[in-house]
């Protein structure tokens, strides 16, 4: 004996004319719904995941570009030698400094006291930080000065393009003076 499939009811229609669905019908719906609700979920979490994981893996490679700049400053200390030179080298008198964390910190500490003058500080959240001398954001008026050293050295090429529609005197890396002196 074979037993047929039975047939799928009809929508029902109640006194108020809300369709009422047969139960088979909202069960399918519900279903691709749901899954599609759930791909939808599972691609969003993916993306934010995605995102967060490029972010920390972006840190990470600039802590360590860092910590090997900073080593090797250490090393230039440690054999009695100072980035003074490579300024003295290149006739640079007067400077800007492109950046105010511990970088541009340290960079001002050594020239300091040096025949090299720091005009000022070059920050982009320059209204909430404080120095010894004026903070300019990159949109001000730039005072001319020999050259501008970049100590945020991760995004150097995008400030030096910035920058260089602005001044016309050197812009250069503090990557680059590290590792020349």
């Amino acid at each position: 004996m074979v037993i047929a499939n039975p047939p799928l009811a009809e929508p029902v229609i109640d006194p108020g004319g809300v369709t009422i669905k047969p139960p088979f019908e909202m069960g399918v719906a519900n279903l691709i719904g749901g899954a599609a609700g759930a791909m939808a979920g599972s691609a969003a979490t993916g993306s934010v995941m995605g995102k967060r994981l490029q972010d920390k893996n972006e840190w990470f490679k600039k802590v360590v570009s860092y910590y090997h700049l900073y080593d090797q400053w250490l090393s230039i200390r440690q054999q009695g030698k100072s980035l003074v030179a490579y300024f003295e080298k290149n006739n640079y008198k007067t400077v800007a400094i492109y950046g105010m964390k511990e970088l541009g910190e340290r960079l001002y500490d050594e020239l300091k006291d040096s025949d090299v003058a720091v005009k000022y500080f070059i920050d982009k959240n320059a209204g909430e930080l404080y120095a010894d001398v004026d903070i300019l954001t990159p949109d001000d008026e730039l005072e001319p000065v020999d050259a501008i050293v970049v100590t945020a050295t991760y995004y150097f090429d995008d400030i030096e393009e910035t920058l260089s529609e602005k001044v016309e005197y050197p812009i250069v890396s503090l990557e680059d003076i590290i590792y020349e002196v």
